[in-house]
């Protein structure tokens, strides 16, 4: 090889993941469920002057956006790259969640003025609807989490919005409680702070979602990859000298990416294609990164560019 430079990109495809329609036969049907229960929900909080079913159909709205898009990311998924968009579609999703996450976010900012607006002035709530229809919303989202279980442990972005509902779960069991307490001792207060906690609920999801939308756009490492222990696995693959120029990113939660110059000793091609197929085996199988690049080099021609002085050491 001298001193020029071989490229290897390796695409590894994922099996096992639940047919692209059944999937999102799936999705459409807990979209639709959870949609119109917002709306029933809504109108009874408005009947039973009930800040907690509001606060709750506002939160299922949550729900809503995080079954779209990834109802969203499952249909552009199908669709192949092109001159125009050589990475797909993935990243429309990441847009999609940051300007839902940023609307959910004002959303409860405002029930929280609300809430502690009530606390002067409890208004009186009507208990036994508050709890039929907070034991209504649990069964829905207990049925949505059920549909969307199904392909979820190999689908990261199925694995999200599952997680979503099932917390959903957690809030229901909330408003519940309110209810009863309510029935049991009159105290109209555990309205408003119910909705408080569950606002607050709200506020944490959205500020993960904003910050994990950031930093895809941002290109920025996956949170869960240590860079360093990345580094010395590769640095002990027998055959590596030597790395600079080396990027990790992702698209979306499933497509993660990785590209580096890689300094090896002068082999043929034949060579180097198993010590490309080893390193790529070992990057699924540790830091599920399935999409990687490979630049070989057989002379320190480091260019001053990023991690340029990573984990280099002289040939001997």
């Amino acid at each position: 090889m001298g001193h020029g430079h071989e490229g290897h990109h390796h695409h590894h495809h994922d099996h096992g993941v639940a047919p692209h329609g059944r999937t999102q036969r799936r999705l459409l049907w807990a979209l639709v469920l959870t949609l119109g229960f917002v709306g029933f929900e809504a109108a009874a909080g408005f009947r039973a002057h009930s800040l907690a079913l509001l606060t709750d159909a506002a939160h299922n709205l949550t729900d809503v956006a995080a079954l779209a898009l990834s109802f969203f990311a499952v249909h552009l998924a199908g669709r192949p790259a092109h001159a125009n968009k050589t990475y797909g579609y993935h990243r429309m999703g990441i847009l999609a969640a940051l300007i839902n996450a940023s609307t959910l976010g004002f959303i409860a900012v405002g029930i929280c003025v609300e809430a502690i607006r009530r606390f002067d002035a409890p208004a009186p709530v009507e208990a036994d609807l508050m709890m039929t229809v907070g034991a209504a919303a649990l069964i829905v989202n207990l049925l949505t989490a059920w549909l969307v279980s199904h392909g979820s442990k190999e689908d990261l972005n199925l694995r999200s919005a599952f997680l979503h509902l099932l917390g959903d779960v957690l809030s229901n069991v909330g408003a519940i409680a309110a209810g009863v307490g309510i029935l049991l001792t009159g105290l109209n207060w555990l309205d408003p702070l119910v909705s408080i906690l569950m606002s607050v609920l709200i506020l944490f999801s959205v500020i993960r979602m904003i910050g994990e939308a950031f930093d895809i756009l941002m290109e920025a490492t996956p949170a869960d990859i240590d860079v360093d222990a990345l580094i010395r696995d590769l640095m002990q693959t027998e055959g590596v000298m030597g790395l600079h120029d080396l990027h990790v990113w992702s698209l979306s939660r499933q497509h993660r990416f990785f590209s580096a110059h890689v300094m090896v000793e002068d082999m043929p091609v034949s060579a180097s294609a198993i010590l490309r197929d080893q390193l790529t085996a070992m990057m699924a199988e540790h830091y599920r990164i399935t999409h990687t690049t490979w630049q070989f080099e057989t002379e320190g021609v480091c260019s001053k560019g990023l991690y340029c002085d990573v984990g280099l050491r002289p040939l001997s």
